[in-house]
């Protein structure tokens, strides 16, 4: 499966992508404000894509991993995990910081999304992030996506302290 808008093709994420995965999952800078990322070693990031090329296999998927392609380069990814009754999605994206400030990820969030509700009838959208990643939350805001959570208590890979976390929602009718 894969999708298209304007400039950029979705396409299933596996290993075959795990060199230009890493160059952005194991940078601090491009991962800061991240649960599970950095990642330490390009063998981390391989059993990653292992996993996201498994779940690409099953008839129901849990979750869907895409790379980000334009242009034939992989630039980040963008992805969607669904809840136990598939009724609710839980968006996330990671972009190379080479790519930053272009649209890319709001074009491939947007493209996910209008995806999942037409296709998988997915009418609930969440997404999480640090209180201080003001591009993720603006991201979030340019989907249509509400603040409906405050909270502490996020441990980002990168950090020995407790950070803040905003929850953002939408429903589509």
């Amino acid at each position: 499966m894969e999708i298209k808008t304007k400039r950029l093709l979705l396409s299933p994420l596996g290993p075959q992508y795990v060199k230009s995965a890493f160059v952005y999952s194991g940078d601090l800078e491009n991962t800061k404000f991240m649960l599970d990322l950095p990642e330490e070693s390009i063998e981390e990031t391989q059993e990653f894509l292992k996993k996201a090329e498994a779940e690409w296999q099953k008839e129901f998927p849990e979750f869907y991993e895409f790379a980000i392609l334009t242009e034939g380069s992989h630039i980040g990814s963008v992805c969607l995990y669904l809840n136990e009754d598939r009724t609710e999605g839980e968006l996330g994206w990671i972009l190379n910081k080479r790519y930053w400030g272009h649209g890319y990820t709001f074009e491939a969030a947007q493209a996910l999304i209008d995806y999942a509700s037409q296709n998988l009838g997915i009418k609930k959208f969440i997404a999480y992030c640090d209180s201080e990643n003001i591009p993720s939350y603006s991201l979030m805001e340019k989907l249509g996506m509400s603040r409906v959570l405050c909270r502490s208590g996020r441990k980002n890979r990168s950090s020995s302290e407790g950070r803040m976390e905003y929850k953002y929602a939408l429903e589509i009718e």
